[in-house]
């Protein structure tokens, strides 16, 4: 049975690194017999949060259901359908883009946290999906997890899709041309990941 890998792209050109980043994970994944799919962000209508909690008001294991009536569901319904996951994102202004976090925040519906209780606990027991992170920034790469919080943000994501990590790629140096290709080294390094995700 093939695999099935999303991923979730918070980047605002799609011809940038992180997208050609994203797109050597997937490749690699579907040269290992696998099936993908590429959701950017920037063409789905989601709506921001209002802190309704309405979704968090839902008892049981499913996830709740938010009463905004946008372009989220069919987005969530792809990864609940998916083996594995790729989150990636540009990293501005020290985290990840704006429209990746307005998505995230809509991933509240994964917890359970009825009125009158302190905080809420997670509906997911099992993180059974593999994930990939990818974030690309202007310092070195190696910044990226020390210095920003992309690394968090990316990581709470995960746990709120029911995914476990296994493989990073931070690139770093990555606004030093208008039009920069992906370096050789992060290439490989995608590919490696992909195959992971497609095993």
């Amino acid at each position: 049975m093939r695999r099935k890998v999303v991923a979730i792209v918070g980047t605002y050109r799609k011809s940038g690194m992180s997208g050609a980043a994203v797109e050597a994970v997937l490749e690699a994944a579907r040269e290992s017999g696998a099936e993908t799919h590429t959701i950017y962000l920037t063409e789905h209508p989601i709506e921001f949060c209002t802190n309704c909690r309405e979704c968090m008001q839902q008892a049981g294991a499913e996830r709740g259901r938010c009463v905004q009536h946008d372009g989220l569901e069919p987005i969530l319904e792809e990864i609940e359908a998916a083996d594995a996951i790729v989150l990636g994102t540009p990293v501005n202004c020290g985290d990840v883009t704006a429209i990746f976090r307005r998505f995230m925040e809509r991933l509240v519906g994964f917890g359970y946290w009825p009125w009158g209780r302190k905080a809420p606990v997670a509906r997911m027991k099992t993180r059974r999906r593999k994930a990939v992170f990818v974030a690309t920034s202007a310092m070195p790469g190696f910044m990226i997890p020390v210095a920003t919080g992309a690394s968090k943000a990316l990581r709470m994501t995960a746990d709120l899709l029911g995914a476990h990590p296994v493989g990073r790629l931070w690139i770093g140096l990555a606004a030093m041309e208008p039009h920069q290709p992906l370096p050789n080294r992060a290439r490989k390094r995608a590919r490696r990941l992909g195959r992971k995700l497609a095993a």
